[in-house]
This record gives structure tokens, C-alpha cells and sequence, in this order.
């Protein structure tokens, strides 16, 4: 694909993004109908609304494209290329009145991800990027950290203590304990700081391939990393770490050095 259909892809990504960060901004601090789909794992009106808009605003425009997202299950195409969304990634800080909730979306372009969009709207907050062009963060070029060790460092996880629950509890603990400080900036929003150099590593042990599409173009075109806890290069493993780059090895082999006692 050219550089400037990824660039026509992205600067439409951008705009889809926005418009349905200002669906969930209706929504916000409000009252609205919620359900729980699995525990902890809320649905509101918001994703749905969201969502919906999105898959139209893509089906008008890419008609022969497929689209996958959380609510609304896949749809196939022709094109090679497949949109991946999460209308709202960080419900449970969504239906709580906190702001670190994001609109993500991705594309794969013959199975590779190479666009990828987070917005953040309650903070007035986006990141997004596409393959060979570089991320960017409310306009201005982004870049990861640069910091070397993770003595050094701040972690991030979404929740630390699920790590224990899927297997990489060992892992997360060392990780913990030799980090300079440790958050619980989570779900998206973490990403987002790492690929931004406001945080190094970004820890998450269960995601979705829509919790992740975004992440990977952002992350790479920052200068990071995303991959698998096997330090994989993969959105479809269930599980991810991000860090700034000049961190993966560290993080890789405390990883594997954790497995067997994970």
C-alpha cells in the first residue's frame, strides 16, 4: 500500500475516531443504561452508539473492507484490509466518571496492523499513527522515553494483580519490584503514555485483538515496542507488553527468566 493511501486511511481514521469520542462525551458523567456482559465487563449505550456510528461512517467510505469490533461481532470484505474497533476501551473507568477511557481504532492491511488511532476524549487527548509515517499526539510528532533501565523506570499495568490469574504473576512481581515506581494508568490510556515518553513499560496479561489493534503502529512508529509476553509481534495472542524500545530485552528476560514459577 502507498504512502498516501495509508496517509487517506489514517487522516479518515482520525476523523471517524473524534466524531465517536464526541458520542461517548454525551454519555459521560451522565446517567445512562448499563449491563454487564461478564464480570467487571460492562456494555452501556455509549459503546454501542458508538460503534454503530463507526461501522456505518467505514461502510460508506470502504465499502468492500471488513470491520470487527467488541459489540458488533465482524463483518467480512474483499479489500485486504479489515477495520478493528473498540468504541470504548476502559468501560470500568468509563461508567465510574474517569477519564482515562479511549476510542480505539485499528486497520490491518493484509493481515498486518498499520494504522492505529487512540483517542482520548474526557482529556482532550489523541495519539495515532500509520506505518512508515510516523505517531503523532494532538498534531506534534511523539516519541517514546529514553530511558535505559528499568531501575529507572515507570511500569503501568491495568491491573497487577490479574497478572497472577494468567500465568505471568512471577513475571510481574520481579517487574514491580525492580521498576522505579509502578501505576495503575490502565487499558488504553497506558499505551498511550509510553508511546507519548511519559511512561516506559506497559503491561496487560488478557486483551482482545480490539483492546490491541491501535496499540502496535503507535507503539512502533514511537520508536517502541508491542508484543506478546513471549515478545511476540503479535495482536492476536491474547495478552501484551509495550515498552519504550531501549527497555524489551530487560523486560523480555525477567520474563522468561519468571516463566517456569509464573
Amino acid at each position: 500500500m502507498s504512502e498516501s493511501e495509508l496517509k487517506e486511511l489514517l487522516d479518515f481514521g482520525v476523523s471517524a475516531a473524534r466524531e465517536a469520542g464526541e458520542i461517548t462525551l454525551r454519555y459521560f458523567k451522565k446517567e445512562f443504561r448499563t449491563r454487564l456482559k461478564g464480570k467487571d465487563n460492562f456494555v452501556t449505550q455509549a459503546d454501542l452508539e458508538a460503534e454503530e456510528f463507526l461501522r456505518r461512517r467505514i461502510a460508506g467510505r470502504y465499502p468492500e473492507d471488513a470491520i470487527v469490533g467488541e459489540e458488533g461481532g465482524e463483518t467480512a470484505g474483499s479489500s485486504g484490509r479489515r477495520w478493528i474497533l473498540d468504541p470504548i476501551d476502559g468501560t470500568y473507568s468509563f461508567v465510574h466518571g474517569v477519564p482515562f477511557y479511549g476510542v480505539l481504532l485499528g486497520v490491518e492491511v493484509d493481515g498486518d496492523p498499520a494504522v492505529g488511532v487512540i483517542n482520548l476524549p474526557a482529556l482532550g487527548e489523541i495519539v495515532y499513527a500509520a506505518r512508515g509515517l510516523g505517531c503523532f499526539w494532538n498534531g506534534a510528532r511523539a516519541r517514546v522515553s529514553r530511558t535505559e533501565r528499568l531501575e529507572d523506570a515507570l511500569l503501568l499495568s491495568t491491573d497487577f494483580g490479574s497478572c497472577a490469574r494468567h500465568g505471568f504473576g512471577a513475571a510481574a512481581e520481579e517487574l514491580q519490584r525492580r521498576a522505579a515506581m509502578r501505576r495503575t494508568w490502565g487499558d488504553c490510556y497506558g499505551y498511550a503514555l509510553v508511546a507519548t515518553g511519559r511512561a516506559d513499560v506497559m503491561l496487560d496479561p488478557a486483551l482482545n485483538v480490539w483492546d490491541c489493534a491501535a496499540l502496535m503502529p503507535i507503539l512502533e512508529e514511537a520508536g517502541g515496542t508491542f508484543t506478546d509476553w513471549q515478545g511476540r509481534r503479535s495482536i492476536h495472542s491474547g495478552h501484551g507488553v509495550a515498552t519504550n524500545g531501549a527497555l524489551f530485552g530487560e523486560v523480555m528476560r525477567i520474563v522468561e527468566e519468571n516463566r517456569q514459577s509464573a
